[in-house]
């Protein structure tokens, strides 16, 4: 199974920000769609941060509330790990343990397609042990 499976299956739809976003605004955007991850995306909508909820904990935890003003260019992490449609969900989740990742953007061409959260990576998990349960199952009961 690939990525591409999963997003076509959740969608496609990405909420971003460009790094000029003030911190207080991207807080606000988590909270408010309830999500862990925002992508940070230049005018081509290329990847160019990625700032979690731990971001933003670490930062005003450290440095206090004031920080709430500044972009998300100064919190944000740069070097963001993405992943291509055509990854299995096997690779994926070698990835997001080792790399303790919670969210990877898919990117092809460059371009942000979509992301995949380790919700979405369990959730896959669980419904293909499922399938293969009830399979045994049939198998068993008709053999």
């Amino acid at each position: 199974m690939t990525v591409r499976s999963i997003i076509d299956a959740k969608g496609h739809d990405v909420l971003t920000i460009v790094p000029e976003t003030p911190l207080r605004e991207a807080a606000r955007l988590l909270g408010e769609h309830r999500i862990g991850a925002i992508v940070v995306v230049d005018a081509m909508r290329r990847v160019v941060g990625i700032l979690s909820e731990r971001d933003v904990v670490r930062v005003v935890g450290l440095d206090g509330p004031a920080r709430l003003d500044d972009p998300v260019e100064q919190v944000m992490t740069r070097k963001v790990v993405t992943c291509s449609g055509n990854d299995t969900v096997q690779e994926i989740m070698g990835t997001m343990t080792a790399g303790r990742f919670r969210h990877i953007p898919v990117v092809e061409n460059a371009r942000l397609v979509g992301i995949i959260s380790i919700g979405d990576v369990v959730k896959h998990r669980v419904a293909e042990m499922e399938r293969e349960s009830h399979a045994l199952r049939e198998y068993i009961l008709t053999a």
